[in-house]
Order: C-alpha cells, then structure tokens, then sequence
C-alpha cells in the first residue's frame, strides 16, 4: 500500500496495437458471428440515417394538408387576375364602348344646358383625342359627368350579352382595389376555368378576386383563412388543404418498417456479440485453467496468487464486457458518424455546416474536460483502494493498535487517505457532473441554429419545413455517437491493458512436454524403492544451486524424516521428488526407474500428501475426505475417522459426515488437520509426504495427530519434515539437511550419540 503523499501510478497497455491485434486475432473463431454482428450493426445504422429523409417527407406531406393549396391559390389568382389587366381591359373597352361620336350627338351634347361650359371645353379636348386613338382619352372619360357619358354611350350587345349604357360607364370608371361589376360584365369578362377537375363559374372567380382586394396586405394567417371560409363552395374546394392519405400511409409503413429493421438488426447483433463474448471468456477461463496445470512451480513462486486470479476473473470480465457492449457500439457509432454527415451535406450543405460548427464548439469542451477529468477518476479509485486497505489493515490488527496506543497515529493516516480521497472524488464528480448538461446543450445549441437557420432559407423558399424536422434528427445522430466513440475508446484501452495481461499468463512457458514418456509404475505393484543420486537443484535467477550433490537411498516401508534448520533445502528436496521442479542434474529413481522417464500424473498417482496448510473446500465433511477419490464407501470413511480420532467430533455436528464445512463453521486447526490426515489415508499410495503437518497445532493435539500419522504410514515408505524433532524420534531414517547437504543421516540414537548438528538442534528445542 502506498504511504500517503506517494503519488499513485497507473497501468496502460505496453502495446495497444499489439494486445488489440492479437485480441482480433484469437476472436478469428468467432469471425463468422462477429462479421454479421458488424454487418447488422452498419446496417441498423444506415437505416437509422436515411430514415429522417423519410420523415422530412411524411412531415412536408402533413404540413400540405394543414394549409390551403397553395398551388392552386397561385393559378386561380393569375387566371382571375389576367381576367382584369389592364391590356384585357384595353380590349374589352375597345370591343363593347362603342361610343356615338356623330355630329348629331355631339351638338345635342354641346347644346344640352344641364352640362357646364367646362365640362364641354374638357369633352372637346377628350373628343380629339379619342377621333386620335390617343390611349388616354378613355382615363380621362372617367371624370366627365354621367350625362356626356350617358350620351356618348349606349345599349348594345358583345357577344350575345347586353351591355348597358350603366355597364359601359362602370368599365370605365373600374377600379381594381374595389371591383363592382353586373351580371353581365362579370359574364364578359370571365370565363368558366377547370382547376384540378373543379369548374369555378365567371360569377365565382370575381367574387374570390373581389375578396382578395378587400385583404389588408399586412393581414395576419388568421385572418386571412376567415376570409377564405367565405369564399364559393368551387374556390374553396380547389384551395381548400387536402391530405394526400395514401401517400402519407406508404411513408408512414415505410418509417415503421425502417425503424423496426433497425431494431431488429441491433437486437440480433447484440445476440451474436453477447454469444461471441461468452464464449470467447468461456473459452479463455479454460485455457487459463488449462495453463495453470502446466505452468511450473517457479511460475507461481514469482507471482502473486491474487495477481492471477485477477487475471482469471477481472481482466477476463473487462474483455467479455468491451466485447459485449463497445466493439460494435463502436462500429455503428462511426457508421452513424459518418453516415449522418454525408445526408447532411446531401439534404442542405447549408444546414449541414450549422449543425456541424454548432456541435463541435460543445465538443470541443467535452474533449477539454474529458482529459482533465479522466486522472481524477483514477486517482479516485486509487486513494480509495489506499483507504479500504489502511482500514482493513487496521482493523484486522485492532487489538495490537490499542495495546501500543497507536489510535492517534492511525486516525491521522485515515484523515490523510480520507482528505486525499474526498478531494479527489470533489473534481471528478465535478467535472463529470459538467457532462450531462454539456450534452443536452450541445444538443439544443444545434437545434436552435438549425431552427434559425432553416427558417430563413424556408422564408426564401430554398427548403420546406421537413428539411428542418430532418435536421434535428440528424443532430441527434451526429452528436450522440460522438460521446459513444470516446466511451469506447476508453473501454478499448482498458480491454487492451486486460487482454495484454491475460495472453501474457496464457503464453507463459509451460512444463516440459510428456508426450514421448511411455513408462508408468501401477501403484499396486511398487515396491516402495527411492533413489536419490547427485542430485543438483538452482532455482531459476540464484547463482548458487540451493541442493547440491544430494545422495539417499530409502527403502521400501522406511520412515523417513528430514530435518534442518530454514533454508536448509528440506521442502525443495521434495518438490524435486514430486517432479514440481526438473532437477538440474542428478537423478531420483523410483524402484530403479528414473522420474525423468515417467509422467508427473504417474508420480503424483503414487504420493500421497499431507502439508501444514489444511486445505478445506466448501462441502461436506463427507465430500472433504473422500476428494477426487471414486468408488469410497461410507464404512470406509467411517473407519478412517476413527483410526485417527475424528469420529467422536463429526458425530456431534448437526448433520454428522453430511455438515457443510464453511468459513463460519467451528472446526479447529487440529480438527482441519485431522480431516487433511483421513484424506491422506483414503487415497491409498505407496509413498506419503508429510510437511510440517503438526506446525500448527497444540502439544495435546500433536498428540492426536501424531497417533493418526503413524497409522497413515503403516506399511508405506514415508517422507516426513518437521521442525519439531520430537515427532521424529521413531523414524527408521533421519536426514539432516544443511545449506542444500546432507550433512548427517542415521537413527534417532545414532545422531545424538554423534553428539553433531543434529544433536545440537534437537538439545537447542528443549534448552530452558
């Protein structure tokens, strides 16, 4: 644990690209599953981008239905209004005036004494001009008196329609701001017009162009559909908003059918890579589990057993997860990146820079304090790691803090990690709290820009309003996979860091091969013969071999001890035996046969062991006993446990030899020892180890121990290493080892009558 004020380091991948590529490379199994995983993925994506052009679509259908035709408003309006243009007018007046321009009537005209002077001098002048053909002489009639015009013009016919005195003298005083017409001058003028199948009679079409004349030019929508609701059935129905439903079906079922291939596609890619993730960590635990079988002894001497058990469990999870949840979030993110662009730039380039430049001044603020946060979080994680382990370390040794009164000194450690914890759980909560309303304003930001910026080119006619609709899906698409692509990133890093870890254990170098070994020895028909013959043994970094020129000879049923003070070589020598370790030189030989030429099964098969950490599995004691053993009747498992004086206690458990032992069960360490014993005993062997099998226990229940040991090597030959030499005293042969020698071998008797070092370390346990 680091002393507070250390600064904290942290672990990335050694070679991101090397540990991804090989990653790839070990999922080229899974290939098949992963490339239609990638495939539904882009192709749930592309769906997902084309489906606002369908949108825009159905929305421009929609908004047509909600306004009047504007279409058929523009060619009713220029067809009613071409009707009263000024060159129509010219010619209408020129066809049906027919003004009486006859001396007779021009004196009757001049004599008449109820018209003034004046008004003659202006009729001479307008007389000339209209004998002239001059255009403005008709403008000018408009300010004579009724009574010039009344005699000038008269009763007449235009194409069978009867023209009144009264009709000639509106045409010429028409004004189109405030249109007054008869019957008959509407006939004239208008004509029956056909718009989409609808016919819109003469007297229609003047009243839609009288309407629109009385509309104030700054009316607001309102007002302007209430002055429509007054128009003729005919004009209503040819403007009138019509819904084009059948269309708007076709778009709508296309839409969902878009929208539910996407799903489906993502749902069946997700399938395919939480299949492929399972499988590939189900896979990898095996080949773990594999390789911890075949790695050697030193492996596990230079590497801590939680280390790789990390790797086994975490760093296998971290792959799975990243498989599971970033590679192909990953692939569509960028496809929908990507894709969203380039519909963009398609629909309105316009648009499409707006939303673009609009999302990336947010980004570039996320980006900012992304780098700034992410050290924060693991420095979060780290001083939290520090602080649980300073209060496990404390708590776990309470008793000894309060008897040195160490209270001060370790408040003061906690107030250090507990400072160093909250302040750096301040900024990253801080910084990642600024995220999510970083993200929702990037989002509105682009969608405030795109409604501003749409509204103007749909006020100059350059998009409809479903282009806009459009874009606002479009931000969304563009900006969400963005924050998906720095998530994924991140993971990626991690997963590389992970599986850098995991193929670093898996190409670890493992045992030597035993495919070429064809000896076996059947544990029934051994004798019981070991050799041991110039054995030499360096551990892998030392300079100096730690046993050196080791000779032995046991013999068949020989109890063997072997004593020595630490260090001395004694658990070394029987690893060595076990064929854990390869000796260097030398030889060891079971019944003439060398270990060299037999597998590690075959040796294993003809041990039995019993060491001073009492291994127990959570199961019965039942299950305990009779492990990896087969065909073990319950009556043996009973006379076992009496032989070496378990019988009593398992009998007052609440369920006898079927009590599942745990953590929380009250089973003492002699207890545990003896249920490590009986084990020993049901596997029957030849050959029996045990190391420091009474290291942990009382006097009294060495006693018991020793006793249930002695019926265990009964007609076996028997290794036994001890520190305690009064447990040794009735072995046929002690070893005594030294610095990787034997310096001394004999009896109990013959050693201490040699009066050397092993008579020395036996006296030294018994001095007062």
């Amino acid at each position: 644990m680091p002393k507070p004020g250390k600064e904290p380091t942290f672990e990335k991948a050694k070679d991101f690209k090397g540990a991804i590529k090989r990653l790839f490379h070990e999922l080229n199994t899974y290939k098949t599953l992963i490339i239609i995983a990638f495939t539904l993925a882009i192709l749930g994506s592309i769906l997902s981008i084309l489906a606002p052009n369908r949108l825009s679509s159905l929305t421009d259908e929609i908004s047509a239905g909600l306004v009047i035709n504007q279409d058929n408003l523009q060619v009713l309006t220029k067809k009613t209004s071409e009707n009263l243009s000024k060159e129509k007018l010219e010619e209408i007046m020129s066809k049906i005036l027919s003004p009486d321009l006859s001396e007779k009537n021009i004196k009757n005209i001049m004599s008449n004494e109820n018209i003034s002077n004046e008004d003659k001098v202006k009729f001479q002048t307008i007389l000339t001009k209209l004998k002239a053909n001059d255009e403005t002489a008709l403008e000018e009639l408009k300010n004579m008196p009724n009574t010039i015009l009344e005699s000038i013009f008269k009763d007449t016919t235009y194409e069978g329609v009867k023209v009144t005195t009264k009709d000639k003298i509106d045409i010429i005083k028409i004004d189109k701001n405030n249109i007054n017409l008869s019957e008959n001058l509407i006939n004239i003028f208008f004509k029956e017009i056909t718009i989409d199948g609808i016919k819109i009679s003469p007297n229609d079409q003047y009243k839609f162009i009288k309407t629109l004349n009385t509309l104030d030019k700054n009316a607001n929508q309102n007002e302007i559909y209430k002055k429509l609701d007054t128009m003729p059935k005919s004009i209503k129905k040819a403007i009138n908003p019509i819904m084009d439903m059948n269309k708007i079906k076709s778009i709508t079922l296309l839409l969902v059918c878009m929208y539910l291939a996407s799903a489906l596609f993502t749902y069946i890619q997700s399938i395919c890579m939480t299949d492929v993730a399972n499988k590939f960590a189900y896979n990898l635990r095996n080949r773990i589990s594999i390789k911890i079988n075949n790695l050697p002894l030193k492996y596990f001497d230079k590497h801590q057993i939680g280390d790789i058990l990390s790797r086994i469990t975490n760093d296998v999870d971290m792959i799975a997860m990243s498989m599971n949840q970033s590679l192909a979030s990953l692939v569509s993110s960028v496809t929908l990146f990507l894709g969203s662009i380039l519909m963009m730039f398609i629909t309105n380039w316009i648009l499409a820079i707006t939303a673009i430049l609009s999302s990336l001044i947010g980004f570039i603020g996320m980006a900012f304090i992304l780098k700034n946060s992410q050290k924060y979080f693991m420095q979060r994680q780290t001083e939290l790691g520090n602080l649980n382990g300073h209060i496990e370390e404390i708590y776990s040794g309470l008793n000894v803090v309060k008897v040195y009164n160490g209270k001060e000194e370790a408040n003061k450690k906690f107030d250090e990690y507990n400072e160093k914890v909250c302040q750096s759980n301040k900024k990253s909560q801080f910084l990642s709290g600024l995220m999510q309303p970083l993200m929702a304003f990037i989002g509105n930001f682009g969608y405030v820009a795109v409604c501003i910026v749409g509204a103007i080119l749909t006020m100059n006619g350059q998009i409809s309003f479903g282009v806009i609709v459009a874009f606002m899906t479009y931000v969304r698409l563009f900006t969400n996979p963005l924050s998906q692509i720095a998530q994924a990133t991140t993971s990626l890093q991690s997963t590389a860091a992970a599986s850098e870890r995991v193929f670093e254990f898996i190409d670890e170098e493992e045992m030597s091969s035993q495919k070429n070994i064809k000896k076996h020895l059947d544990k029934v028909k051994v004798k019981g013969n070991i050799d041991f013959e110039n054995v030499i043994f360096k551990y892998d970094g030392n300079e100096n071999p730690t046993i050196k020129n080791f000779e032995a000879h046991v013999k068949p049923g020989q109890k063997v001890a072997i004593v020595g003070p630490t260090g001395a070589g004694k658990t070394t020598m029987v690893n060595l035996l076990m064929k854990f370790y390869d000796i260097t030189s030398g030889d060891i030989k079971i019944d003439g046969v060398s270990t060299k030429d037999l597998t590690r099964e075959n040796i294993h098969d003809l041990f039995t062991m019993v060491l001073q950490d009492t291994w127990l599995f959570e199961g019965t004691i039942k299950e305990n006993i009779i492990y990896n053993r087969k065909n073990i009747k319950d009556e043996q498992i009973k006379e076992v446990c009496k032989e070496v004086g378990l019988d009593h206690f398992i009998k007052t458990l609440s369920k006898g030899y079927n009590t599942v032992l745990s953590d929380n069960e009250n089973v003492s360490a002699g207890q545990r020892q003896l249920l490590t014993i009986a084990r020993g005993m049901i596997k029957e062997t030849p050959f029996l180890i045990l190391d420091e099998a009474t290291s942990n226990v009382d006097t009294r229940t060495e006693e018991l121990v020793q006793t249930a040991m002695d019926k265990l090597t009964e007609g076996k030959t028997s290794f036994i290493i001890a520190h305690r030499l009064s447990t040794i005293k009735n072995a046929d042969l002690i070893l005594v080892m030294k610095d990787g020698n034997i310096v001394e071998q004999g009896n109990h008797k013959t050693l201490m009558k040699q009066n050397g070092f092993y008579a020395n370390l036996y006296n030294s346990q018994f001095e007062k």
